[in-house]
Parts: C-alpha cells; sequence; structure tokens
C-alpha cells in the first residue's frame, strides 16, 4: 500500500491508465487478427476492407503511446505488404 498521498494519486493513475491501455490494446488486437484471418483464408476483398481499420487502430495506439511509433509503422508495413501479396 502506498504511503504517502502523492504515492496513493499515482497508483490510482496507473490503475485508470492500466484499464485504458488494456482497451486499446484489446481493440488493436482484434482489428489486426481480422485483416491477419482474411489474409490466411485468402479473402482479400475482405482484407482490404480490414485494413484501414486496423491501421488506425495501430496509429491511434501508438498516439497514445500504448505501443512504441516504430513497433506499429512496423506492423502497418507487414500488413499493408502482406495484403498486396494476395493480388
Amino acid at each position: 500500500m502506498p504511503n504517502h498521498k502523492s504515492a496513493i494519486k499515482r497508483a490510482l493513475q496507473n490503475e485508470r491508465r492500466r484499464t485504458r491501455n488494456r482497451h486499446v490494446i484489446s481493440t488493436l488486437r482484434t482489428r489486426v487478427k481480422q485483416v491477419k484471418t482474411a489474409i490466411d483464408v485468402g479473402d482479400a476483398e475482405t482484407a482490404r476492407s480490414a485494413l484501414p481499420v486496423a491501421v488506425k487502430a495501430l496509429e491511434r495506439a501508438a498516439g497514445k503511446g500504448v505501443i512504441h511509433r516504430n513497433q506499429a509503422q512496423r506492423r502497418i508495413g507487414r500488413l499493408v505488404r502482406a495484403v498486396n501479396q494476395l493480388g
């Protein structure tokens, strides 16, 4: 348990951020999984329509600091490349 007033406040802030970050990460994983599933099945149309949603989720997570911006760009690049290889 925190002993100082500032430590109590910091613990509350950390808990709020943790729940917010969990929501962002969960949404991000769902969006990326939709694209990857479409790629695995070979459904180019669904993959192309799900790609912008996944890219937006990755950029939003990077903007909030949930994931590093370089990680977001790397994952976006890999998704786009995989969708483009579908033809």
